[in-house]
């Protein structure tokens, strides 16, 4: 005689941890690709480097803790954060400035707060911002795009020589907070960093990390709220103080949407189930803060591409807005009420 089947009608642990984290990570190959063919194998040795840094960072404070090391390892978390964190540094950055992200990102920003889930903050946006207001003319240094060769982008990775006249340039987005009294159409004649909305480079880049998103989407990796509240509310802001094409102008909404790592931030940051909102309509809200404050950074802050400043901010926002969007407990209400009557 066979026994009925008797279990609980939960989800069969399809999306354990170690594959959400390896889907994760196939989803940036497009964007991976698109880096390497502008900045050659840049992207590739600053991921080579972070994720290396990061396992050697995570087994040694493991260690000290105490903990087992291959049982957190190999969930793979570690290896995302290394991931994100060299995806979001200039190509061919310092080794020294890698060690740095990384280490506050998976010291401080993980597990010094215990460990994956403990922690507030998104750990890789934390590294980006030690090293950016550390060393700002070394994370302003991008290449431009098929200008780098493999054996000067060694050189300045490893041995710290300076890249020759011409093999860097500043962002679109440093281009436009510092115009001189350029209109956009002379600045996008007189620039090659631009391309048709945005960035020559930056746009392509930023439609392949679009794509990846709409993988994770597709698989059910997380929910749309967040992202779509982040990109609507930048197109939003950039819309409603888009002051035309002369020397003040702020930029479009395509650029603001295709420039920096704004699809990089919407799908692999902002989704970041730990550090976010938890709630359906707390996630909107999160993503919706995440794209103001990043359009009110670039425009009238004090950095160009604000991604980073700005998800870390909403995530010291993210208790509270899970405190007002919590859904209400099913009877909560009468249960109140009967409190209040004596019953």
């Amino acid at each position: 005689m066979t026994l009925p089947r008797i279990t609980s009608p939960h989800a069969t642990g399809a999306n354990r941890t170690q594959r959400v984290m390896l889907r994760v990570m196939a989803a940036t190959v497009p964007g991976i690709l698109t880096l390497c063919y502008f900045f050659g194998i840049g992207p590739l040795l600053n991921i080579a480097l972070a994720c290396s840094f990061a396992v050697l960072f995570e087994a040694l404070v493991l260690r000290l803790r105490k903990r087992p090391v291959g049982f957190f390892l190999k969930d793979g978390s570690v290896l995302v954060t290394g991931l994100l964190l060299a995806l979001a540094l200039p190509p061919y950055s310092p080794w020294w400035l890698i060690t740095v992200a990384t280490g506050f990102a998976v010291i401080f920003g993980k597990q010094l707060f215990g460990g994956l889930g403990q922690n507030p903050f998104n750990p890789a946006m934390l590294g980006y911002v030690v090293v950016l207001v550390s060393f700002p003319v070394d994370m302003t240094l991008w290449p431009a795009a098929h200008s780098i060769e493999t054996s000067a982008g060694l050189q300045h990775v490893f041995l710290g020589q300076a890249f020759p006249d011409g093999w860097s340039q500043a962002t679109v987005l440093d281009v436009l907070k510092n115009n001189n009294n350029l209109t956009l159409q002379e600045l996008w004649n007189n620039n090659p960093a631009y391309g048709l909305f945005a960035g020559y480079s930056s746009e392509w880049v930023n439609l392949a990390f679009l794509l990846g998103g709409l993988y994770l989407l597709r698989k059910k990796l997380f929910s749309w709220h967040a992202p779509v509240g982040m990109l609507i509310a930048l197109f939003i802001m950039s819309l409603l103080f888009w002051n035309g094409s002369g020397s003040d102008s702020n930029g479009s909404p395509l650029f603001h949407l295709l420039s920096g790592a704004t699809m990089l931030g919407a799908f692999f940051i902002v989704t970041d189930p730990v550090s976010s909102a938890t709630s359906v309509q707390g996630r909107l809200i999160f993503g919706a803060g995440v794209g103001v404050l990043i359009y009110v950074i670039r425009v009238w802050g004090g950095y160009p591409d604000a991604v980073a400043f700005a998800v870390l901010l909403m995530n010291l926002c993210a208790p509270t807005i899970d405190y007002f969007t919590r859904p209400r407990t099913y009877g909560h209400k009468a249960a109140k009420r009967g409190f209040k009557s004596g019953e």
